[in-house]
């Protein structure tokens, strides 16, 4: 059964559950490092397996709902404690915090980096965090801001992925292909131009000689009108 803390005790050792899940029942799996929590056939939590009794261990994200309520609790919660100790809330965090908390003020700062917090749900942690970078350094402390800067860092990430380091080397001896540089890319370099390579013999055969087929460009001659001056 899900507490009202929203943790499970297992083993006299307490992990945390989402919120949701609050006065419910779960099923628990032990496993040689972890511990699974299933709703069903669904894992909705996994923490890693604690041995030393009355121990705990919280996931922030689990939390997030309740504390969206009430934003107060979140500086003095274990979960956010627990995050920065394993290295889940970093420093971008922080700033985003603080910058927000001026702006906006202790209660509506927090609320901002929960909902900010939120994002992980939907996009990759290293998308957010470079989208409250963004956000921090251009001094506008907004979220939908930020999600929008996330989805840029994942495009940005996308297209890189898609250029092989080969590929990226014939993008760029496509891009000298008929052109000289102005300037020279930097002391030593050398660009190569594709003329410079000798393209292998056209094996198709030569042309048909289209000449007699010109006569058929001629115009034609009006015989109706020849015909008609001639009876009369």
């Amino acid at each position: 059964m899900v507490h009202r803390s929203g943790r499970v005790t297992v083993r006299q050792c307490y992990c945390s559950v989402p919120a949701k899940f609050i006065g419910l029942k779960v099923r628990v799996k032990l496993r040689a490092n972890e511990m699974w929590i299933y709703d069903g056939r669904h894992v909705v939590a996994r923490h890693p397996r604690l041995t030393r009794r009355y121990t705990f261990h919280d996931i922030l994200d689990h939390y997030l709902e309740i504390l969206l309520v009430k934003p107060g609790a979140f500086a003095g919660a274990s979960a956010p404690a627990q995050a920065r100790a394993e290295g889940r809330f970093t420093k971008t965090h922080e700033a985003f915090w603080a910058a927000a908390k001026r702006k906006c003020g202790e209660r509506e700062g927090t609320r901002l980096l929960i909902e900010v917090l939120l994002l992980h749900r939907q996009l990759p942690a290293h998308a957010v965090i470079a989208g409250m970078a963004t956000v921090v350094r251009i001094g506008s402390i907004r979220t939908d801001l930020v999600a929008i800067e996330a989805r840029k860092a994942i495009e940005d990430t996308d297209e890189s992925d898609l250029h092989t380091p080969d590929e990226a080397a014939d993008d760029d001896e496509a891009a000298t292909d008929g052109h000289e540089p102005a300037e020279s890319a930097g002391e030593g370099a050398k660009v190569i131009s594709l003329h410079t390579r000798r393209l292998p013999a056209d094996a198709r055969p030569a042309l048909p000689d289209m000449s007699k087929y010109d006569r058929l460009l001629l115009p034609v001659k009006n015989t109706t009108s020849t015909r008609k001056g001639t009876s009369a």
